[in-house]
């Protein structure tokens, strides 16, 4: 039987552990994966905490994990593009199921994993770096305007950074003064949230406003840089829809099609993305893993190896 880690109910992370569970059987549009490595993030924990129950109806036991990459075993009745044996990346079908020796990828947001490309570098690209993909397109930014991300240190702002500057955009991002030096490694400025005079920096870097807001972090986020929000910028936020609508903002679409993913892989493999993977864990190490996200680790993407027995 194949090893897992999940929950056995919702809560803490009391309720985790490793599960012995059958091989998942592939449904006519997925495909089988033995995965080699899983990526760890913060909606794992907020699924187990229940946070996510409203949409996204599970079965319990669960496995958790969003995204993997691995080794294509088994293919769905309908499967196209892909073959047995192929090495492969994408989002975990059923919304989890990860952190397992074998799992489940809906083919429509997987994608062949480039020679050139690491296992563990891939299984972070559909979550994060999906996402920012999305944000900066239809943000539509062009070369020569002004980007301002909040949140600009965590996952999906690291990426949407590296990918709006490879557009020629001027990127200025909120975020800990401990990540200054990160974030301007990024080909970004930094601007430190909690500083006293957060404002006059903000103004500082941006003295004729910005051309897009991209809002990562949501709450009262973009009432605190209202001063620079120009006419007719542009703003995706992840607010709740009363603030958006205060500021003309539209909510945040994901895709995570096999062709984003495939743009993805091919910008870590020619070094214009990098995926900043710092924390690399054994799969015996699961819980220790998660719980470095949970707690809000400081640097980097977090991966389970699998390839190491338990």
């Amino acid at each position: 039987m194949p090893e897992a880690y999940g929950f056995t109910a919702y809560g803490g992370p009391e309720t985790q552990r490793f599960l012995d569970l059958p091989k998942p059987v592939p449904g006519p549009d997925e495909l089988l994966v033995e995965v080699r490595a899983a990526g760890v993030n913060p909606v794992d924990w907020k699924v187990r905490a229940g946070m996510h129950r409203a949409f996204l109806h599970l079965d319990l036991p669960a496995v958790l994990g969003r995204e993997v990459a691995g080794v294509v075993e088994q293919l769905g009745d309908r499967v196209d593009g892909f073959a047995i044996g192929d090495p492969v990346f994408g989002t975990s079908a059923r919304g989890c199921g990860g952190y397992s020796r074998f799992a489940l990828l809906t083919a429509d947001q997987a994608a062949l994993k480039p020679a050139t490309v690491s296992f563990t570098d891939a299984a972070v690209l559909p979550v994060a770096a999906g996402t920012a993909y999305d944000g900066v397109g239809q943000l539509t930014l062009t070369g020569g305007e002004r980007l301002l991300i909040l949140g600009i240190g965590g996952g999906v702002g690291v990426a949407a950074a590296q990918l709006a500057r490879d557009t020629g955009v001027s990127v200025v991002g909120t975020a800990a003064a401990a990540k200054r030096e990160f974030v301007e490694s990024l080909g970004a400025t930094a601007i430190d949230y909690d500083s006293p005079d957060f404002g006059a920096q903000l103004e500082k870097a941006l003295p004729n406003g910005v051309d897009a807001v991209f809002d990562l972090v949501g709450g009262d986020a973009l009432h605190g840089v209202s001063a620079v929000i120009s006419p007719g910028c542009r703003i995706l936020t992840v607010a709740e829809p009363e603030t958006a609508a205060r500021f003309g903002a539209r909510p945040l679409s994901r895709r995570g099609s096999t062709r984003t993913l495939t743009e993805l892989a091919r910008r870590v493999a020619d070094g214009r993305l990098d995926p900043q993977v710092r924390g690399v864990f054994r799969f015996e190490e699961a819980k220790a893993a998660l719980r470095e996200v949970e707690a809000g680790h400081p640097w980097g993407k977090v991966v389970l190896d699998m390839r190491g027995g338990l």
